[in-house]
């Protein structure tokens, strides 16, 4: 705590640094920019600021985090529940209640561990080493031994140590798609920044801790170490950030807690009541405490990890990696995407889409466009192959490149016949680049640039017919409209020169030129993206885009992809800044664009969109990812471009960077909730069945029909084998054209609280019926009897809720085959437990006679046919209505 005062009040302290002039923010920090610090005020800044590092949370330790896992209330359920289990000599099940417990503690245990990870990873971006002026002298000493002042030198390929406000610059290049979510490095420039407020990715003048510089060198001072960076502000979000309990994990607690206290007390009734009747103490107690045993699922939470385990390895196979199994479920769950541009739903590579040229707009590149024009794009270029004929360079060069060697003009074949004689590099202030070539004798001059600027530079429009009057007004026009588009234009032009100037300056080469055309790039969508967001939609998901790039482009990705339309609302960085988080979120469910945001606004959007009662999935790929996808319900972190930062704090990562790729994920993950479904259901029909079974004999003047040991082996075949293969059970019809379920929709909703109660009710009543018939009749065996139909009416109605509303018989008798084989397992339990005569002293049975045995198989189809006509009833719509019409608005 103090020490997270100590960074609140130091950055409050902090002048704008964009904002000042070199020569202030060099007073500020009290450092002399010839000579930087001495070693005394290293020593005392260091004191005061601390290491240039990212400390990690103090962890609590291994053996106090594995502990903690057992201190949720189902997990204390099932650990008196064993213990109950023992004392009654079931040591059965009280094994396999703690390896249950034991499995699950171990499983949350190691997701606590991962997590604490993703602040680790943070300190891997770290530049280990770092040259600096110091008493004079350039010396290269440990990044975590830089403090607030000193003079850093940065050149290309260097991981910038620290925050740095910008001195001196030459032609310097930042790649900043890490922190700020911009597609291309940044040129930095020396420039005041005018604007108090600018986002990060405007600040020219500043580089920032974890960034790296591409090209040119530079020299800045450190104006934040450590937590004080921009970089350490994300770790103190990301440390700051909680994760949310996914739907599932929610659902249980709820229900472990409900179902608890309702057994104990029904328990408790049937205890008193036996007692009331005059039956044995010791026999009731064992039968109200086997009762709570058996009533208790214990094997939920195993077949919940057994799901999401199988999911998450199938999921594998399709390029989805889960770090965290509820993640799986949680996605069943998701109503909002809100996915990053840059690399997630862009190539994150440079593209030219669009040229005008001679007078018409045209989409791509083609062969019949004017050689000078692709003659300028080869050459006029400094991206460069290397051995493997991989092209090196600046994105907008390497794009340019492309699209010339597309149309057969590849540069360095050109480069041979035209080689470069001179060159004037680009700057920020002409933002022109000139490149002079000898092509048959003749000087070459070929120019690049911004049209704003190139264009009063030219003279005349260069077409196939010779030179044509030139219309710059009606060329800005068109250069507007491009960037409107979301591309990044530029124009270029030519000149043909004599005899060689004999001055090289840009203003006796840059003007006289002829107007050759304007190109426009753009980080292109992925080929698939678009089809996925369809599938997104169709699955009643709203994809969200949120990027730190300009408007513009982020508008013309967004409706490429079909995220947004012309008419769509584009929400800004600046203006959420301006908004208060109230009126936010009365909009946040109806803006699909966010563009030039900080990390910060990425967590409010999550939780404004969390607020309004939406299930949130953030993709990302960059630093400035990593506290929203902590926060968000369920964070999807890219494998091959994502930063180790944003892995760490996700919780599923695709391998394949591919968008498509959650749809599959989304489909998988409603399976498994659909089969957990199944199993309550299946579960909890069974226990309310064994409830009323026990609960109406003595009403009906019937004796205690099941014994302590019928109702811990029903339990234990039962809720086993049959209920853990309901895992295994394959997708629902029409599992994606259905809206994600409601985050505040109860696990009973949807009929099943229904079906439990008459369903169990039915199963208790043919128990019942069964043990009344073999009483008054006078047969000795109807507690055997009452054994048998209460498990086999169970087997019966595992097969019959396969699906919710499909038929047993479509669906086929070996689309499961695990379930197939544990229901013939089960009744070959059964009937050794009736038949074997070592068996039958321990079970307290009794072999039952060929018509007995009919008559039980008879009254346990009863079940089966019961189901599959309340199925039958609900595709015609007689029953559960609400949901039918829901599911047929979606589709």
């Amino acid at each position: 705590m103090t020490r997270q005062r100590k960074i609140h009040k130091s950055r409050l302290s902090t002048p704008p640094w964009h904002l000042l002039e070199p020569w202030q923010t060099t007073a500020w920090l009290k450092v002399d920019p010839e000579q930087g610090l001495s070693r005394e005020e290293v020593e005392q800044r260091l004191a005061t600021h601390g290491p240039n590092t990212i400390p990690e949370q103090r962890r609590r330790g291994l053996i106090r985090m594995f502990f903690g896992q057992f201190a949720d209330f189902m997990i204390i359920v099932l650990i008196l529940a064993g213990i109950i289990s023992g004392l009654i000599g079931d040591l059965t099940d009280t094994i396999a209640i703690v390896v249950i417990v034991v499995l699950n503690a171990l499983i949350g245990f190691i997701q606590e561990y991962r997590a604490e990870r993703a602040v680790a990873a943070l300190k891997r971006l770290a530049s280990p080493t770092a040259q600096v002026l110091r008493e004079g002298k350039t010396q290269t000493i440990a990044a975590q031994e830089l403090v607030p002042g000193d003079l850093v030198m940065l050149e290309a390929g260097n991981v910038v140590p620290a925050d740095l406000k910008l001195l001196d610059v030459a032609r310097l290049k930042v790649e900043e798609a890490a922190l700020t979510g911009e597609s291309l490095p940044v040129e930095k420039s020396g420039a005041l920044i005018r604007e108090l407020d600018s986002p990060l990715g405007d600040r020219r003048n500043m580089a920032y801790k974890g960034t790296i510089a591409t090209y040119g060198r530079g020299v800045g001072i450190i104006i934040a170490t450590g937590m004080d960076t921009e970089l350490g502000k994300i770790a103190e979000l990301l440390r700051q950030e909680k994760e949310t309990r996914t739907p599932l994990q929610q659902r249980l607690a709820k229900f472990g807690k409900r179902l608890a206290l309702l057994v104990l007390a029904i328990c408790a009734i049937i205890f008193v009541v036996g007692l009331l009747r005059g039956e044995p103490p010791v026999l009731m107690f064992l039968t109200a405490i086997s009762l709570a045993v058996a009533a208790i699922p214990e094997a939920l939470p195993a077949v919940a990890t057994v799901s999401l385990a199988l999911g998450a390895r199938k999921m594998v196979k399709q390029n989805a990696l889960i770090r965290r199994l509820p993640a799986v479920e949680t996605l069943g769950s998701v109503t909002f995407i809100c996915s990053d541009k840059t690399g997630t739903l862009t190539q994150n590579r440079m593209h030219a889409e669009a040229f005008y040229v001679e007078e018409r707009l045209r989409e791509g590149i083609a062969a019949d466009f004017p050689a000078r024009l692709l003659r300028a794009l080869a050459l006029n270029n400094d991206a460069r192959r290397d051995q493997d004929g991989r092209l090196l360079g600046d994105p907008t060069e390497i794009a340019l490149y492309e699209a010339a060697a597309s149309a057969g003009y590849d540069g360095v074949d050109l480069s041979q016949d035209a080689p470069r004689q001179d060159e004037i590099p680009f700057d920020s202030e002409r933002k022109l680049m000139t490149t002079l070539h000898l092509e048959h004798g003749e000087l070459i001059a070929y120019t690049k640039g911004a049209p704003e600027s190139l264009l009063p530079q030219c003279v005349s429009l260069w077409t196939g017919d010779g030179p044509q009057p030139l219309q710059s007004e009606k060329i800005l026009a068109i250069a507007e409209q491009m960037a409107a588009e979301g591309l990044r234009v530029l124009a270029l032009a030519y000149r043909q020169f004599p005899e060689r100037p004999r001055t090289l300056t840009a203003d006796s080469i840059e003007s006289g030129l002829s107007f050759l055309g304007l190109v426009g790039l753009m980080d292109p969508p992925r080929p698939e993206a678009r089809q996925a967001v369809e599938l997104c939609k169709s699955a009643g998901i709203t994809p969200v885009m949120i990027t730190g790039d300009h408007p513009a482009t982020a508008r013309a990705i967004a409706m490429r992809l079909g995220i947004a339309k012309a008419d769509s609302k584009i929400l800004t960085g600046p203006e959420l800044e301006r908004m208060s988080f109230q009126e936010f979120e009365k909009q946040v469910e109806d803006v699909r664009v966010y563009a030039r945001v900080a990390p910060e606004q990425k967590i409010n959007i999550v939780k404004a969109l969390q607020d309004m009662g939406e299930f949130v999935a953030m993709t990302g790929d960059g630093v400035n990812d990593a506290p929203a996808l902590r926060s968000a319900n369920i964070g999807i972190a890219m494998g091959k471009i994502g930063t180790d930062v944003a892995r760490e704090a996700s919780h599923m990562v695709l391998l394949d960077d591919n968008f498509a790729t959650i749809v599959a994920a989304v489909r998988e993950g409603r399976r498994i909730f659909d089969n957990i479904r199944k199993f309550i259901k299946y579960t909890m029909t069974s226990n309310s069945a064994e409830i009323w079974t026990l609960f109406l004999a003595p009403f009906l003047g019937l004796p205690i029909p099941l014994l302590p040991i019928h109702i811990l082996w029903i339990n234990l075949v039962t809720d086993g084998l049959p209920g853990l293969a309901l895992a295994v059970e394959p997708e629902e019809r029409g599992i994606m054209q259905r809206p994600p379920r409601q985050p505040q929709e109860s696990i009973f909703a949807q009929g099943m609280w229904q079906h439990i109660l008459w369903i169990g009710l039915l199963m208790g009543g043919v128990s019942l019926f069964s043990q009344g018939w073999a009483y008054f009749t006078g047969s000795a065996h109807w507690q055997s009897m009452v054994f048998t139909v209460l498990t086999l009416s169970q087997m019966g109605h595992v097969l019959a809720i396969r699906s919710e509303r499909q038929s047993f018989f479509s669906q086929g008798f070996f689309s499961n085959k695990p379930l197939l084989g544990a229901v013939l397992l089960t009744l070959g339990l059964q009937m050794a437990v009736l038949y074997v005569p070592v068996l039958q002293p321990i079970f307290k049975t009794e072999a039952l006679s060929r018509d007995e045995l009919m008559f039980c198989l008879v009254l346990s189809s009863v079940v089966f046919f019961a189901v599959e006509i309340e199925k039958w009833m609900r595709r015609r719509g007689w029953i559960y209505r609400d949901q039918l019409q829901e599911v047929s608005k979606v589709s």
